[in-house]
C-alpha cells in the first residue's frame, strides 16, 4: 500500500511470469456460462442431493435392510421418497440438454488472451479490481521501477550526511521558541496565575518577595516555597500554573524573524539555518523528498522475478500519478548524485541577517522543512471546528468548469462553502475571495445545477464578468446598465452567472422570485448590507432566504465591527449568532465559526513576500464622464488621462482609493499612492483619511524624500505616501508599505514595474497588493490594450534575462504613436455612441 498525505493512495501487485498461470485461471473461470437460479438449483439437485439420496436408499436395498436400524430404515424411505418427487420436475427439464450447455466453455483461453495484461479485463471479475466506476487501474512494466532501489539509497544516504546539520537547525529553532515563550511570560502578571488553576491563590508573599510576573515564578522554581506565607501546596500550584503557561506559550509560538528586533537566539537560527543550506544537496526538494518516503515500500516489495506492478487506485490519484512520482524520486536521485555541497557553500561566517534579507524566502522554506511553519495549514481553516473541517477535506471539488487554478486555502474556501451550504467568506483583500466562489459556481455546473447570481457594487460588475470569462468555462451576462433587459432573458433562458448590482435588484426582484432553479448566489462587498433596514439589504436578504446556497464575501475584519457583522451573519445563520455585547470578538467568531471563514495573507502565504495585482476597472460618475468628454473634444491626452481622478470626492476613483485606504487600516498596513500628474497627487493628498505624506516629486531633493519615506515608514498603520510615479517610483525602498496603488495606467510598463519594486523586495515581511484603478470605456482601456502586447513582451523579457532594466526602450510603446492611436479610437468611439443616442 502506498500512502500520500496519511491516506491510502494505492495498491501495488508485484507481479512475475508464474502469475500467468493465475490469469489463465482466471480467464477460464470468467469463460465459464453463465447460470441463471434454476441451473444452479438442477446442478446442485444431480451433484449434491440425489448422490446423497442414492446413498441413503441403499442402506434399505438388499440384504443389508435386515441389518438396518429403524432409523436408517426410515431414513432410506424418506430419500426414496424424495427421488420419486423430484424425478418428473427433472426430467420435464430436459436435464441432457442442460447439462450439455452448461459443459461449454463460452471463449477459449490461449496464452496470448492469459497475459498479464488480462487482469484488467473487467470480465475476469479480479477481485482487487475497483468496480466499472471505481479509478482506472494499470499495469506498469519492470522498466518504471528500474532504479528505483538506488535511488532511495542515494538520497537516503545524502539525507544522513546532512542530519546533523538539520538536528542543529531544529534546536536552534526550538531555542528561538523557548526565548520568545520566556519574553511573553516576562510580560504576563502573577494574577494570571490564578486564571490558569481556576482557584484562589495568595499572590500577597510573591509581590512582596518582587516577584511581579509568571516568568519570575519560574525562575525561582521550587525555591517559591522558602518565601515567607508560601506553603508547599501552594508553592506546586503556582509552579504548576506558570509552568502551564509556559508550554501554552511555547506551543502557540511561531518562528518568525523580525528584523526590527534582531534577537540572540534568532540570529543563531539564522547560522544554523545558513550552515545547514550550506552543506545539504536536498534543498528545494522537499516534495520530491515526500515522493521517496511515499515509495519506500515497493523497494522492499520488488523483487528479482518481479516484471509487472499492478497499480491501483484507492482514491481520486490517478494510476498514472505513481509512475510520475516514480520518475521525479529517479531524477532526483541523480541531480543529488551528480551536485557538489561545495559548490554551493556560501560564506556562513558573515552577517546571517544580511542573507536572510537578500532571500527571505529560502529561510522561510527551511524553516518549512523542519516542521516550523505547518500552522499555516491550520490558518487555512480560521476558526472551524474539527467536524467541519474533516467534512471539508472529505468533500470533492470539481474543476471541469474551472479554467484557473487554486491554491490549497482557495480550495479549502470553495469545499467549505459547498458543505456548508450558507456561508460568509471574510478572507483579507487579495487573496481571491470572488475565485473562490467562482469555484462554487463551477463546481455546482459540473453537478448539473445551471443558474447563478452574483450580486455587487456596480463598480464592480466588469471585474466579475472578467472573472468569469477569464476563469472559468461559465457563460456571465451582465444584467446592469442598458442591456439587462436582454441579458436578463438571455440568462433566464440560457443559464450561466448573471452579475447584477444591488440597485438593480429592486428592478429584477419579481422576475427573480419566479426563477425556481437559482443553485447559488454570491453576494460581493457583503458590508453594503449591514444594515438591515436599508431597501437593497431587504431585497438581498429575499433572495438568500429563497436560495439553498449563499456565499457572502467581505474583506472586512469581523472583529472590528462585531455589532454589524452580527446583523450580516444573521441572514445566513440566525441559529448561530448570539448577543455580541456579552462576547469577546474571538469568542464571538468561534461561536459563528460553521459560517465563517476568515484566513490573512500572511497566514496562507508561506511564500513571502507575495506580490498581488488587482486591476480595479470602476464606471465613470457623471462629472467624471463629462469631464472626459470634454478632454477627448479638445484633444488634451493627459487631460484625458487624469479626467476621472480629479472630480475629487464625486470621482468613483478617488471613492475607491479611499475604500482601500481604510481598509489597508483595518488590516495593519501602510499604502504607496503613485500618479504620473501632480494635481491629482495634490488633491489625493487632501482628501485620504489619516496621515498623509508627500506629495513626493522630482522637485524634492533627494535628502527630503527619504526623510519623507523614513517618516512614513514610522507612522501608524493606514498611513499614506503620496507620490509622483516618475520620482517616487525609483531609487527608494520603502518595505514599511504593502499597498501599491497606481491611479492611472502608465504609458511605459517598466515605471509601474519600478514603482511596485519599491515596495516588493527582499526584506518585505507582508504580501504586497497593487491596486491598478482604471476607469470602463475610456484612455484607461485603450492603453491597456494597446500596451497588452508590450506587457507580455516585457514580462517574457525580465524573465529571462537581467537586462530588461537597462534597456527600457526595447519593449516600451512610442508615446507618440500611442497618442494619436488613443485620441483617434475615443473620438470614434464617442461619436458613434453619441449617433446612437446614448
Amino acid at each position: 500500500m502506498i500512502d500520500r498525505a496519511g491516506e491510502a493512495a494505492w495498491r501495488v501487485v508485484p507481479l512475475g511470469k508464474d502469475d500467468t498461470d493465475i490469469v489463465r485461471h482466471l480467464r477460464k473461470r470468467a469463460g465459464l456460462p453463465m447460470t441463471t437460479s434454476d441451473d444452479q438449483a438442477l446442478l446442485r439437485l444431480l451433484t449434491e442431493d440425489v448422490p446423497r439420496a442414492l446413498a441413503q436408499v441403499a442402506r434399505g436395498l438388499g440384504a443389508r435392510r435386515f441389518f438396518s436400524g429403524p432409523v436408517k430404515k426410515q431414513t432410506a424411505d424418506e430419500a426414496a421418497e424424495f427421488l420419486r418427487r423430484r424425478h418428473p420436475t427433472v426430467i420435464e427439464a430436459d436435464p441432457p440438454r442442460r447439462l450439455e450447455r452448461l459443459g461449454v466453455i463460452t471463449a477459449s483461453v490461449d496464452r496470448a488472451s492469459a497475459g498479464l495484461d488480462a487482469l484488467l479485463d473487467p470480465a475476469l471479475h479480479f477481485s482487487l479490481l475497483p468496480g466499472p466506476n471505481g479509478p482506472k487501474p494499470e499495469l506498469l512494466d519492470r522498466s518504471a521501477v528500474d532504479g528505483l532501489t538506488k535511488a532511495l539509497d542515494t538520497i537516503d544516504r545524502i539525507l544522513a550526511g546532512e542530519d546533523s546539520y538539520r538536528s542543529a537547525a531544529q534546536e536552534a529553532a526550538r531555542q528561538v521558541r523557548v526565548a520568545d515563550a520566556q519574553r511573553m511570560l516576562a510580560e504576563m502578571p502573577i494574577e494570571k496565575l490564578r486564571a490558569a488553576t481556576g482557584e484562589r491563590l495568595r499572590l500577597g508573599p510573591l509581590t512582596q518577595a518582587g516577584i511581579r510576573t509568571v516568568q519570575e515564578v519560574l525562575v525561582w522554581d521550587t525555591s517559591l516555597r522558602r518565601l515567607p506565607g508560601v506553603g508547599e501546596t501552594s508553592a506546586r500550584r503556582m509552579l504548576g500554573a506558570a509552568r502551564a503557561l509556559w508550554q501554552t506559550a511555547y506551543d502557540e509560538m511561531s518562528v518568525r524573524f523580525d528584523v526590527e528586533n534582531r534577537y540572540p537566539e534568532t540570529t543563531e537560527l539564522l547560522r544554523r539555518l545558513a550552515e545547514w543550506d550550506a552543506c545539504r544537496q536536498t534543498r528545494g526538494a522537499a516534495a520530491d523528498l515526500e515522493r521517496a518516503t511515499e515509495l519506500a515500500p515497493l523497494r522492499t516489495a520488488i523483487g528479482r522475478k518481479t516484471s509487472h506492478l499492478l497499480v491501483i487506485p484507492t482514491r481520486t490519484l490517478p494510476a498514472a500519478g505513481l509512475r510520475d512520482s516514480i520518475d521525479i524520486v529517479k531524477r532526483r536521485a541523480e541531480l543529488l548524485g551528480t551536485s557538489s555541497p561545495s559548490r554551493r557553500r556560501r560564506d556562513v561566517t558573515a552577517d546571517p541577517w544580511e542573507d536572510f534579507l537578500a532571500r527571505p524566502a529560502d529561510y522561510l522554506a527551511m524553516l518549512s522543512e523542519l516542521g516550523f511553519l505547518t500552522e499555516d495549514e491550520d490558518a487555512a481553516h480560521g476558526d472551524l471546528p474539527e467536524d467541519i473541517i474533516q467534512a471539508v477535506r472529505d468533500q470533492a471539488l470539481s474543476g471541469e468548469y474551472l479554467t484557473a487554478s487554486l491554491r490549497g486555502y482557495q480550495s479549502f474556501a470553495a469545499r467549505f462553502a459547498l458543505v456548508q451550504r450558507k456561508v460568509i467568506i471574510g478572507d483579507e483583500m487579495g487573496l481571491g475571495k470572488s475565485v473562490e466562489a467562482l469555484a462554487v459556481l463551477a463546481h455546482l455546473r459540473s453537478r448539473g445545477e445551471t443558474h447563478f447570481l452574483v450580486v455587487c457594487p456596480a463598480a464592480v460588475v466588469t471585474n466579475w464578468i472578467r472573472e468569469v470569462s477569464d476563469k472559468s468555462k461559465l457563460q456571465a451576462h451582465r444584467v446592469h446598465g442598458p442591456e439587462r433587459e436582454r441579458a436578463a432573458r438571455a440568462w433566464e433562458c440560457d443559464g450561466g452567472v448573471a452579475v447584477t448590482t444591488y440597485e438593480t435588484l429592486g428592478w429584477w426582484e419579481s422576475a427573480l422570485a419566479e426563477v425556481r432553479n437559482l443553485a447559488c448566489v454570491v453576494v460581493d462587498e457583503a458590508h453594503y448590507i449591514k444594515n438591515p433596514e436599508a431597501q437593497r439589504t431587504i431585497r438581498t436578504n429575499g433572495l438568500i432566504a429563497r436560495c439553498k446556497r449563499v456565499v457572502l464575501l467581505t474583506g472586512t475584519p469581523m472583529e472590528n465591527r462585531v455589532d454589524e457583522f452580527r446583523n450580516l451573519a444573521s441572514y445566513i445563520r440566525p441559529d448561530l449568532v448570539l448577543d455580541a455585547t456579552d462576547l469577546s470578538p474571538r469568542k464571538f467568531r468561534r461561536q459563528i465559526a460553521p459560517a465563517y471563514l476568515r484566513r490573512n495573507q500572511e497566514d496562507v502565504l508561506t511564500e513571502l513576500p507575495e506580490l498581488i495585482e488587482v486591476a480595479e476597472w470602476l464606471p465613470m460618475t457623471k462629472p467624471d464622464a463629462t469631464a472626459y468628454r470634454a478632454a477627448v473634444g479638445d484633444s488634451e491626452f493627459m487631460q484625458m488621462r487624469q479626467a476621472a481622478m480629479l472630480q475629487g470626492r464625486e470621482s468613483a476613483k478617488v471613492q475607491r482609493l479611499i475604500e482601500i485606504v481604510r481598509e489597508a487600516e483595518a488590516n495593519e498596513r501602510r499604502v504607496i499612492v503613485f500618479s504620473y500628474f501632480r494635481e491629482v497627487l495634490d488633491l489625493v493628498a487632501q482628501l485620504l483619511p489619516g496621515p498623509v505624506f508627500g506629495p513626493l516629486t522630482g522637485a524634492v531633493a533627494a535628502g527630503r524624500r527619504q526623510q519623507m519615506v523614513d517618516d512614513f515608514s514610522k507612522a501608524e498603520h493606514g498611513a499614506v505616501l503620496v507620490a509622483q510615479i516618475v520620482a517616487g517610483g525609483v531609487g527608494l525602498n520603502i518595505q514599511s508599505a504593502s499597498v501599491v496603488v497606481i491611479c492611472e495606467p502608465q504609458l511605459k510598463p517598466t515605471a509601474e514595474a519600478q514603482a511596485i519594486a519599491r515596495a516588493h523586495r527582499m526584506g518585505q515581511v507582508h504580501s504586497v497588493q497593487v491596486h491598478r484603478l482604471l476607469s470602463e470605456d475610456s484612455v484607461d482601456q485603450r492603453i491597456v490594450e494597446l500596451l497588452a502586447g508590450k506587457q507580455r513582451l516585457f514580462d517574457d523579457f525580465a524573465r529571462v534575462s537581467t537586462m530588461a532594466d537597462s534597456t527600457p526602450e526595447a519593449v516600451d510603446l512610442s508615446e507618440a504613436d500611442l497618442v494619436h492611436q488613443v485620441i483617434a479610437a475615443e473620438r470614434q468611439r464617442l461619436a458613434e455612441r453619441a449617433a446612437a443616442g446614448d
